[in-house]
């Protein structure tokens, strides 16, 4: 990989989420070797990735370059690399580009898209977790209101027309929302000779409710938001299959519709590598102790989403949100720190800052300890709280500016088809 060997303790970082680049940032300018790994040189924001799907925001918005971070530290380096395999006796990780030895191992991997064992979903559905497949949704609706606005067959552009969102957590209300607001504010202007009332928006959920995370009382408003928006919301309604075009679900409802996205859930994005003892298969999770030591290891650690931390606050682990991600990086970087002058390190303990979705143009739910409101304030905390955690003075600049003209010409600027739909399988293989 062409590393400089050094005198230095290496530590390598896996993966440029919200752990892995809040630990390396806290890592500038000590006495560490760091290797940070990623298979895309770019940091991407997540939690507004469907407002790239839905034309909202441009990719480059969301995207920030990971050697951007590490470009004045000599003491650090990164390198584009897929990695397969971790073997913990020789202490290397086995990547595409090759092998590079550790002294201190970090893994913040994060999810993938979860699809429970069904294949056949897996293969036609459409999936969100990273910005060529968020890309992907956008090109995939554009195309079909275009096949929609030119075909003589009602029965197919009822096809075309209808999108369908299978689970209701943050990403589907959120993605349904934005759907829906493309609908009412910008494409019946793009095309004056469709009638935008035969656009259907669906929302399956196998809950009881939308945002089940969420308080009863925020999923309760959000509900209303959408459905006032015009999603059609089916609850305790279990998708069973999509194949041909067609979602079946294990109940009556059966809908036809070219545009299926899943958002159900995620799993650990695990590596080979470990037993059983530290890597709880049904989740595809790393145990780790509260100094995010992964079970079995004193220098292998987990953060994020791919940890599962087990405290008297959360038996079953922190939520796979970006906040205690962010929060254990600092704190490893921390011990890391107490490490080199030989100090107690530091147990992580987690700070909950709230949950908060938005439906749309002043409409959001927000969760604080207690407190639960939604309308115009949660929106405008929404609005500001993602500005501010978004990396980079260029982004928050371009993000604030796109928002804005949305909001004053109720209009989405990036309403383009830049590459042509392609099938899962292959963005799969590109990303």
């Amino acid at each position: 990989m062409n590393i400089p060997e050094t005198n230095q303790p290496r530590i390598v970082i896996i993966g440029g989420g919200f752990g892995g680049m809040n630990l390396i940032k806290k890592l500038k300018k000590t006495d560490y070797q760091v290797v940070l790994l990623d298979k895309r040189n770019f940091h991407t924001f997540q939690p507004l990735l469907y407002q790239v799907s839905t034309s909202g925001l441009e990719p480059e918005s969301i995207a920030y370059p990971l050697r951007k971070i590490i470009r004045k530290q000599k003491n650090m380096h990164f390198r584009l690399a897929e990695v397969h395999r971790i073997d913990t006796q020789l202490q290397k990780v086995r990547t595409d580009i090759g092998d590079l030895h550790y002294d201190h191992l970090v893994i913040a991997t994060g999810t993938r898209t979860n699809f429970f064992g069904n294949k056949t979903i897996e293969e036609n559905a459409i999936w969100m977790k990273s910005l060529p497949q968020a890309l992907n949704i956008r090109s995939l609706m554009f195309e079909n209101l275009e096949k929609a606005n030119r075909t003589e067959d009602p029965v197919k552009r009822k096809e075309l027309l209808r999108f369908v969102i299978a689970g209701a957590g943050p990403t589907g209300v959120e993605l349904s929302g934005a759907f829906a607001e493309l609908r009412s504010n910008v494409l019946q202007a793009d095309y004056p000779d469709m009638d935008t009332s035969e656009i259907e928006i669906h929302l399956i959920e196998g809950a009881d409710r939308v945002l089940p995370p969420f308080s009863k009382q925020s999923s309760e408003k959000a509900q209303k938001f959408l459905e006032d928006m015009g999603v059609t919301i089916h609850l305790e309604t279990l998708v069973g299959n999509y194949e041909n075009n067609r979602v079946t679900t294990k109940g009556d409802l059966v809908l036809d519709t070219a545009t299926f996205i899943w958002s159900a859930g995620v799993t650990g994005a695990s590596i080979e590598g470990f037993e059983e003892t530290a890597l709880l298969p049904k989740l595809n999770r790393y145990k780790v102790d509260r100094y995010n030591h992964v079970a079995g290891f004193q220098n292998i650690y987990a953060i994020g989403d791919i940890a599962l931390m087990e405290t008297e606050d959360f038996p079953k682990g922190h939520p796979q949100l970006a906040q205690p991600a962010i929060q254990q990086g600092k704190n490893l970087a921390k011990n890391f720190k107490k490490m080199l002058r030989k100090e107690e390190l530091e147990p992580f303990k987690y700070f909950d800052k709230g949950s908060m979705a938005t439906i749309g143009r002043n409409k959001a739910v927000v969760d604080m300890g207690k407190i639960h409101f939604g309308g115009f304030l949660a929106w405008f905390i929404w609005m500001f709280i993602h500005l501010w955690f978004l990396v980079g003075f260029r982004n928050r600049v371009v993000t604030f500016f796109n928002w804005t003209y949305s909001y004053l010409n109720y209009d989405k600027a990036a309403r383009l088809i830049v590459r042509p739909f392609k099938q899962n399988k292959i963005i799969a293989e590109e990303d």
